[in-house]
C-alpha cells in the first residue's frame, strides 16, 4: 500500500472523525516546524505526513479510494479491470474517469483547528509576532501542554466542561441491553466560518448489567466556538423504578406479601424474570420475617462477563392476623406445643 496513514497518524482503520481530529490535533501540535528548532527538517517532513494523512482520511471519498488502492489509487493509478472510476465529489482532482489527490496545505489544515498556522514564526497577516509579543505566553502555554490532546493552559485552545444528561433506563433494559437513539441538536463552525445549527442522532449501545451511574462520553458533540475545543456530551445512566424487582449491585430483590398461616406451612413462589421467564419456588421452611430465600444465577448480568448473573434474593412481607378468638389461641398453643 505505499504510504500507512493509519500509522502514520496512530490511528487503527476503524478510527471515527473524532479519534481522526484528537489524533491529528495531539500529532500536530508535537511536530511543527516552529516547535522543533533543532530538528527542523524532520518535523517539516513528519508534519506533512502527518497533514496529508488527516485529509486522506478525514475525507470518505479520499479514505475509500485509498482504502480500496492504496496510495496508488490517490495518484490516479487504478489497476486495469479493478473497477475505477468514481464519480465527481468536493477534491474536484479526477483525471481520465479515476480518482486523483490533490493534498491540501499543511498550514492550511493546522489554521484550521488553531487559528493560526505559525505559532512561533510570521503569523500571517497578525503583525509578525514571535514567541512573546502580540499572543506571548498564550501560544507558547498551548504548545507547551500540546501532550494533553491539544488543551491549553492559556486562551488559544480550551475546552468547556463536559455536558452531562441523564438517561434513564428500565431495569429491563439494563439486564438485557438494548440501543437508545439520541437527537442532537448542536452549533457548528460552517467551511465559511459561520455558526450554523445541524441535528445528528447518535445511538447508544446500553450493555447488560450496566449500573445507575455509568458514563458514555461522546468526544467532542458540544457547541463549536472558534478559539475553543467543543465540550464533551456525557450520558449518565439513571434507573427508572421497577414495580417488582429492587437492584442490589448485581442482585435483585423480590418482595413477597404472605399470610401468617403460608409462612408456617409453607408457600410456592411464582414469579415472571425482567427476560419473561415464569419461575416457580417452592419454599417448604418456616418462613420468619427475616427469612430469604436465594435463586442462584437469577439476578442482573455481570457488566463484565454477562453470561454470569448475581442473585435472586426473595424476602417476605408476613401478615399477622389483627385479632384471634380465645378458640384459635387455645388451638394454636395446642398446635405449637405438642
Amino acid at each position: 500500500m505505499g504510504v500507512d496513514y493509519y500509522k502514520i497518524l496512530q490511528v487503527d482503520r476503524t478510527a471515527k472523525e473524532d479519534d481522526l481530529k484528537k489524533a491529528y490535533r495531539k500529532l500536530a501540535m508535537k511536530w511543527h516546524p516552529d516547535k522543533n528548532p533543532t530538528n527542523k527538517k524532520e518535523a517539516e517532513a513528519t508534519f506533512k505526513q502527518i497533514s496529508e494523512a488527516y485529509d486522506v482520511l478525514s475525507d470518505p471519498q479520499k479514505r475509500a479510494v485509498y482504502d480500496q488502492y492504496g496510495e496508488e489509487g490517490l495518484k490516479g493509478q487504478v489497476p486495469p479491470g479493478s473497477g475505477g472510476g468514481f464519480s465527481s465529489g468536493s477534491n474536484g482532482g479526477f483525471s481520465g474517469g479515476s480518482f486523483r489527490f490533490n493534498p491540501r496545505s499543511a498550514d492550511d489544515i493546522f489554521s484550521e483547528f488553531f487559528g493560526f498556522s505559525s505559532p512561533f514564526g510570521g503569523m500571517g497577516d497578525m503583525g509578525g509576532a514571535r514567541g512573546r509579543g502580540l499572543f506571548g505566553e498564550d501560544i507558547l502555554s498551548a504548545f507547551r501542554n500540546s501532550s494533553g490532546g491539544g488543551e491549553s493552559s492559556g486562551n488559544v485552545l480550551k475546552k468547556g466542561p463536559a455536558i452531562e444528561q441523564s438517561l434513564v433506563c428500565s431495569l429491563e433494559d439494563l439486564f438485557k441491553g438494548t440501543t437508545k437513539k439520541m437527537k442532537l441538536s448542536r452549533d457548528v463552525i460552517d467551511s465559511s466560518g459561520r455558526p450554523t445549527t445541524v441535528e445528528e442522532i447518535v445511538a447508544i449501545d446500553i450493555k447488560p448489567g450496566w449500573k445507575k451511574g455509568t458514563k458514555i462520553t461522546f468526544p467532542e458533540k458540544g457547541n463549536e466556538k472558534k478559539g475553543l475545543i467543543p465540550a464533551d456530551l456525557v450520558f449518565i445512566i439513571d434507573e427508572r423504578p421497577h414495580n417488582l424487582f429492587k437492584r442490589d449491585g448485581n442482585d435483585l430483590i423480590y418482595t413477597q406479601k404472605i399470610s401468617l398461616v403460608e409462612a408456617l406451612t409453607g408457600y410456592t413462589v411464582q414469579l415472571t424474570t425482567l427476560d419473561g421467564r415464569n419461575l416457580t419456588i417452592p419454599i417448604n421452611s418456616v418462613i420468619s420475617p427475616t427469612y430469604e430465600e436465594v435463586v442462584k444465577g437469577e439476578g442482573m448480568p455481570l457488566p463484565k462477563e454477562p453470561s454470569k448473573k448475581g442473585n435472586l434474593r426473595i424476602k417476605f412481607n408476613i401478615k399477622f392476623p389483627s385479632r384471634l378468638t380465645t378458640e384459635q389461641k387455645t388451638g394454636m398453643k395446642k398446635l405449637l406445643t405438642s
